[in-house]
């Protein structure tokens, strides 16, 4: 099997954890665990897991990429972690989902930015249409009167896409230089820094004894799965291909999102699905045209050697 081959099974992988973890961790947030707390144990944990696993591969950074591992930290780690906890604990999974469709299109005006890949008509005609599914997304969750979904939960989601899409064209300059997981093992570490001044302290708050076995599974699920495997298999991803081919798996998320609303609903004594409708179905879609259309383009697709 080929490594190109291998880094689209990863970013299957990751697209298929993270599909689950919108229902997962919204069961157990807010109550009976807030989201930074929740946010500095799964930063704590996989910093951990990555440091026990990359221990041979660890290196002092050179002086002059410090600055670069710092932001990396922040976008990747501390603001795209803090924001996507917060509002997934306001708004629905849903919502969630198809509002974090939109980073490829972040991705690629980034890039076009920092990594001065050009911007066709067709990619132009993409971004317009994905800002209008987002807009529309946005404005009907502002007269949602059902409370299953937040103005700000969703702002909070898009601002997570923003800092996600500048973390992945941050790092790909250090994936030629350093090891994918000697990266990633800094970038957390760095990261604990930045998310336990907000949730650090809420960790002792929790009363672990009256977690059930379920709640137990959604902060080990959260820890290793969403956190540990998604950012491995996305540094694998984002080796071998470039930062808006890796970006773009994540357009299967609200499908599978959808899939597990249905799924968990069924077991959990608590209705998932209640907000899905056309409306966002439509939204939805424009987001996953402008996407197609961003990604049209050969230069979306060179795979990087």
């Amino acid at each position: 099997m080929n490594k190109s081959t291998i880094a689209h099974l990863a970013l299957s992988g990751a697209a298929l954890i993270y599909g689950a973890n919108y229902i997962i961790a919204k069961s157990v947030m807010p109550n009976p665990i807030d989201a930074n707390s929740f946010i500095a144990l799964r930063v704590i944990g996989a910093c951990v897991l990555f440091w026990l696993v990359a221990f041979r591969r660890i290196t002092i950074p050179d002086r002059s990429d410090w600055w670069r591992f710092v932001l990396c930290a922040i976008t990747g780690v501390a603001t795209n972690q803090l924001l996507f906890f917060n509002g997934l604990s306001l708004t629905s999974p849903v919502n969630a989902s198809i509002i974090m469709t939109s980073n490829p299109i972040l991705v690629m005006i980034i890039s076009a930015i920092a990594l001065k890949q050009r911007i066709t008509l067709l990619k132009t005609g993409g971004i317009l249409l994905g800002a209008a599914g987002a807009i529309t997304l946005l404005w009907l969750s502002s007269f949602d009167i059902t409370k299953q979904t937040s103005l700000k939960g969703d702002v909070f989601i898009l601002v997570n896409s923003i800092s996600w899409a500048f973390y992945l064209v941050l790092i790909k300059p250090l994936m030629r230089k350093y090891h994918p997981l000697m990266i990633t093992a800094w970038v957390f570490l760095i990261g604990i820094a930045l998310v336990f001044p907000f949730g650090g302290m809420g960790v002792k708050s929790i009363d672990w004894e009256m977690l059930s076995n379920w709640q137990w599974f959604s902060v080990i699920y959260v820890i290793v799965a969403t956190t540990f495997l998604t950012y491995l298999f996305n540094m694998i991803g984002v080796h071998r291909l470039s930062p808006t081919v890796a970006s773009s798996y994540i357009y299967f998320q609200p499908m599978l999102a959808g899939f597990f609303a249905f799924v968990f609903s069924t077991f959990l004594d608590r209705d998932f699905t209640g907000d899905i409708t056309w409306m966002k179905v439509f939204c939805a879609s424009l987001i996953f045209v402008g996407v197609f259309m961003v990604s049209k383009s050969d230069e979306s697709v060179v795979e990087v050697e």
